[in-house]
């Protein structure tokens, strides 16, 4: 008699491209968006699962203040690195220029966002 308990294995061989063609295709349509990030009197749509997956900070500040649609004003955060963050956060990578890359380090530092916080010797410097 056969067992009917055999495992096979399923593996979508793309699927890492595809979350992220999917998330950036997300953002971009403002598909879902449930937060908006707000700083310098203007305004970001994002997902929270996202934010949370990329951000320990944005994790425990979403998981201690439970809404269906909050709005995170985020002081002393200048718009274009914001801007630069979630494009990093949503394609896991984003151009900037040498003259802003001290101040956008230490804004994705206080944001915690994981890959730039953690680990700032993974940037590659594109001449």
């Amino acid at each position: 008699m056969m067992s009917s308990d055999q495992q096979f294995f399923l593996k979508w061989n793309d699927f890492q491209t595809n979350m992220v063609t999917s998330f950036r295709h997300l953002r971009d349509e403002k598909s879902f968006t449930d937060v908006t990030l707000a700083c310098e009197g203007q305004t970001c749509k994002a997902h929270k699962m996202v934010l949370s997956a990329c951000s320990p900070y944005f994790k425990a500040l979403l998981e201690e203040n439970p809404s269906k649609h909050p709005i995170i004003i985020l002081k002393d955060v200048s718009y274009i690195h914001l801007q630069a963050i979630l494009e990093f956060m949503y394609a896991g990578e984003v151009n900037v220029s040498q003259e802003q890359l001290p101040a956008f380090l230490k804004t994705a530092d206080r944001l915690k966002v994981k890959g730039l916080a953690e680990t700032p010797n993974t940037i590659k410097r594109e001449g």
